[in-house]
């Protein structure tokens, strides 16, 4: 299967079981309804975060240039389309079996506007996750980076302290009376070579 295919199906069972599990509570403690929404909402909004950034990561240690990044706000607007739909469509049949209210909504209202919520409940925070996913992954890479150039710097700095006392060494380990003339001294007290031919 595909990504968005994954994150879907991941999307519609979170939507699809928090509805349920939300609507199960409020039947139960009808006085905490509001809260208990929001609980819902946040729970849907951190899969989300969590899900979207770690993809934001993977894809920036994968890609570390940014022009060869995967097209991730594809993916996760497919994602959150599939996950609007067929999360509306599933708890418009499911309220129909089950004792307790999912909504009591229409399949129209489950796949227009319900699924129109669901997708920006979906994409915007995946969209904005991934992009801080990325950019946490970026200072990872440059930290790591940085500590390898310090790392080569200090590598390279030891090598050449060894390596010049050796040198040193070679050149005065020769023999100290050695020949180092390099042009044949000139007498001024000779004549002109020239002259005697």
């Amino acid at each position: 299967m595909t990504g968005w295919v994954v994150r879907g199906i991941g999307m519609c069972l979170v939507n699809v079981g928090v509805r349920i599990l939300l609507g199960a509570a409020v039947t139960q403690w009808p006085l905490h309804g509001s809260q208990m929404r929001w609980l819902g909402l946040a729970t849907v909004l951190l899969v989300v975060i969590v899900w979207a950034g770690l993809d934001g990561i993977r894809d920036r240690r994968a890609n570390p240039d940014p022009d060869d990044s995967a097209d991730l706000a594809m993916v996760w607007l497919k994602a959150a389309v599939f996950a609007g739909l067929t999360a509306g469509a599933i708890t418009w049949f499911l309220q129909l079996i089950v004792d307790f209210s999912l909504g009591q909504n229409t399949l129209v209202f489950e796949l227009t506007s319900g699924a129109a919520f669901t997708i920006l409940l979906v994409f915007i925070p995946a969209t904005a996750a991934v992009f801080f996913g990325r950019m946490l992954a970026n200072r990872e890479a440059k930290k790591k980076l940085e500590e390898r150039d310090k790392v080569r710097a200090e590598h390279h700095h030891h090598v050449g302290a060894a390596s010049a006392p050796q040198q040193r060494s070679q050149w005065s380990d020769g023999d100290a009376n050695a020949d180092t003339e390099v042009f044949q001294a000139v007498d001024p007290d000779a004549g002109d070579p020239r002259k005697t031919r």
